[in-house]
């Protein structure tokens, strides 16, 4: 049996309709999901459910009863008092979940990063679950994007009413970027492989070599309207994270974070990019998502 976490994410979404997809090939499926409400028709009659978060160490091990593989993600949540404490809290249900429940395999969703990333915030926090995931044992796979496309939607009605993309970085390096839809596929893949074994980092690298500025001009291109990058200074970029609600330390995290990656160069040119676990261009992104979402 599968079990997926965070169903209705992002990414998990997207693990779940790719194994969805693959039919009897997938076997029985398992989510964790806080309001199962929130699961499409399609979703709710084809999976098991178990309701509750899997920060919770006895919904985790309640879900993992019976399961051999799981997908596994730690959700943001901006408005944890501390970062440490958020990654740890969905770190040892499932700690404790594959010693007792005899879980085989886990594919989780880390980062670029492992042994270059210094105090970078949420990136180090996720390394570190890594880390702690893989000292039970278990067969492991950390799918490891760098920048997600996926973070420009945030800046939708920016883009749309001033024609700005703004980010915590410099203009002119190159930025790595990947889509989650990627990541969703490439988790489905080996979800649905029951052969791997021992643990390794799965990079997930977009195909371009694309600077901030190039992005913009990309956007630009596409929606057929002129769009610049600004950057974002250090104070800045954290008083819009506490002004959008983000508690002080989640916000310091980011800030870290976002000033790890643009310093230390783990999301820059020297990151090979992966086609075969990330085909998905900028351009094409912008064209089938962004653009949709600015117009709305």
């Amino acid at each position: 049996m599968i079990l997926v976490t965070t169903p209705t994410g992002q990414i998990g979404s997207q693990v779940l309709d790719n194994l969805l997809d693959a039919g009897d090939a997938a076997g029985e499926v398992r989510v964790i999901v806080r309001d199962p409400a929130r699961l499409s028709p399609r979703v709710r009659a084809r999976v098991e459910t178990v309701t509750g978060s899997h920060a919770d160490p006895d919904v985790t091990a309640k879900a993992c009863a019976g399961v051999d593989r799981v997908f596994w993600l730690a959700p943001p949540v901006p408005t944890a008092d501390s970062v440490e404490g958020h990654f740890r809290a969905f770190t040892r249900p499932l700690v404790d979940a594959v010693r007792t429940e005899g879980v085989e395999r886990v594919v989780g969703v880390s980062t670029l990063g492992r042994g270059v990333a210094r105090n970078a915030g949420q990136i180090s926090a996720s390394l570190a679950m890594d880390d702690e995931i893989r000292a039970t044992g278990v067969h492991h796979r950390a799918l490891c994007p760098p920048y997600l496309m996926e973070n420009l939607l945030h800046q939708a009605s920016a883009i749309r009413d001033s024609g700005v993309i703004a980010m915590a970085t410099y203009g002119d390096r190159v930025l790595r970027t990947c889509t989650t839809r990627d990541i969703g596929a490439v988790a489905a893949r080996l979800l649905l492989d029951g052969s791997w074994t021992g643990q390794e980092d799965v990079p997930t690298v977009g195909p371009d070599a694309l600077t901030p500025e190039d992005m913009a001009r990309v956007v630009s291109e596409v929606l057929d309207r002129p769009v610049r990058f600004r950057r974002l200074g250090e104070a800045e970029y954290k008083a819009t994270l506490l002004r959008h609600g983000a508690s002080e330390d989640w916000a310091r995290g980011v800030t870290d974070l976002a000033s790890a990656s643009a310093e230390q160069g783990f999301y820059g040119s020297a990151a090979p990019t992966t086609p075969e676990t990330a085909p998905t261009s900028f351009r094409r992104w912008c064209e089938e998502v962004l653009k949709p979402a600015v117009a709305g």
